[in-house]
């Protein structure tokens, strides 16, 4: 092996086994390593501190695997420069381009650390600069709109991140030391994701919402909408289903076919959604339905009084789709992100798809909570890198009952 870069990382490395996740990463992509020097912190709360030399075939696998280990928070004890390549084709990032992390993050240029704007995994760096050729930017770019001319930083040198700490997301951490949470006290759950979202706000921030259907086949969605008058609800992301079920609900009290007060099937009962669908396509809009008294309630009938954002994309199981609903990902991804900045806390409810979608684009330092029925939902959203979701293991539509009770005055569902 002829390639070889010493690197540091610092942290709880043996009781969050941060440490052994590296050297895994290290033998995983091919390399080699030594130990340098290792650090223990005595406390519990002091962190260690670790100096590791890295060793790999030749630079191309070296710098891959620099890349790798940044995602875990480790940097090269002398970083340089940052070294960039020009993109010769829409939508085509140079070879060896830096393949980005949602941590924070800096880059040198022209021998000064530029911090990188909207950090998102799996983008490329695009530097910017001004008419004399000094660096004026730094920013996180999808492939998809990448365009020729743009300069892309290429390789890990001269790129620094930092992990947030548990101070640095808010207290709405500090109840979950594991990543999925089942066995402990429920109230007490509730109470500090409530916790979380009133320091949001306090701090000016808006608290954004990944939501399935699921919200309301349990009944769940009057809570929700107490949410929303209440507040705590500023931006919602979502799938034709949810908005689609919800005005089910509104205009025939039903959701699936499924009378939801009394929670058995009624007849034609299965043509509702589609009903639904077409009453606001007829209209043009849920904004238009609401505007002309068609829509009268219902989680989207809330978002749309209190002027509150939110972003439906489809998939290919759509019926309809709702006319707000975008049929291009792409563009969807686009207008995700356009809602992103100010946000200060996330909650993910009873989706997988769009939770991991959403997880994808969020930068690590924004708290995210993840509440599903199934715990594989937050182990999809760990394992494609949103280090940061800790997750409740619950019924949605009991977890938003009491959420509602927690942070909404007076709440209490007849």
């Amino acid at each position: 092996m002829s390639a070889h870069e010493t690197v540091e990382i610092a942290g709880h490395l043996m009781d969050h086994g941060i440490l052994s996740l590296v050297l895994d990463d290290i033998r995983e992509y091919g390399g080699d390593y030594t130990i340098d020097r290792f650090d223990v912190g005595r406390e519990t709360d002091d962190p260690s501190h670790a100096v590791i030399t890295v060793t790999a075939e030749d630079d191309e696998e070296l710098q891959r695997l620099l890349m790798r280990l940044q995602t875990r928070g480790v940097n090269q004890v002398d970083p340089g420069e940052a070294t960039t390549a020009e993109a010769d084709r829409d939508g085509v990032f140079p070879d060896g381009f830096y393949s980005t992390t949602n941590l924070d993050t800096r880059v040198r240029v022209d021998d000064r650390w530029l911090d990188v704007e909207n950090p998102e995994m799996d983008c490329g760096l695009i530097v910017e600069r001004d008419a004399g050729g000094a660096a004026t930017r730094v920013y996180t770019l999808p492939m998809s709109d990448l365009r020729v001319g743009m300069q892309v930083v290429v390789g890990a040198s001269g790129v620094k991140v930092s992990v947030p700490t548990p101070d640095a997301t808010g207290g709405a951490f500090g109840f979950m030391e594991s990543e999925v949470s089942s066995e402990k006290p429920h109230a007490v759950l509730v109470r500090q994701v409530a916790d979380g979202m009133r320091e949001a706000k306090a701090e000016g921030k808006k608290v954004l919402w990944v939501g399935g259907p699921g919200v309301v086949h349990t009944g769940a969605a009057p809570a929700l909408v107490a949410l929303v008058h209440a507040g705590y609800v500023d931006v919602l992301f979502a799938g034709n289903a949810l908005a689609t079920h919800d005005i089910e609900s509104a205009l025939y009290g039903t959701s699936l076919g499924v009378d939801l007060a009394m929670a058995r099937g009624v007849e034609h009962g299965h043509e509702h959604h589609i009903r639904a669908l077409n009453t606001i396509r007829r209209e043009g809009s849920i904004r238009a339905a609401v505007d002309s008294g068609v829509l009268t309630s219902g989680i989207m009938h809330a978002l749309v009084t209190h002027q509150k954002s939110y972003v439906l994309v489809g998939s290919v199981r759509d019926d309809g789709p709702l006319p707000d609903v975008y049929t291009d990902v792409i563009e969807g991804q686009r207008a995700m992100r356009a809602q992103l900045p100010g946000v200060g806390f996330c909650i993910m409810v009873a989706t997988t798809l769009h939770s991991v979608a959403t997880g994808n684009i969020l930068p690590a330092s924004i708290p995210l909570v993840c509440v599903d029925i199934n715990p594989a939902t937050v182990t999809k959203l760990a394992d494609r890198g949103s280090s940061q979701a800790r997750g409740i293991v619950t019924d949605v539509g009991l977890f938003l009952e009491q959420l509602a009770v927690e942070l909404v005055p007076g709440y209490r569902r007849s």
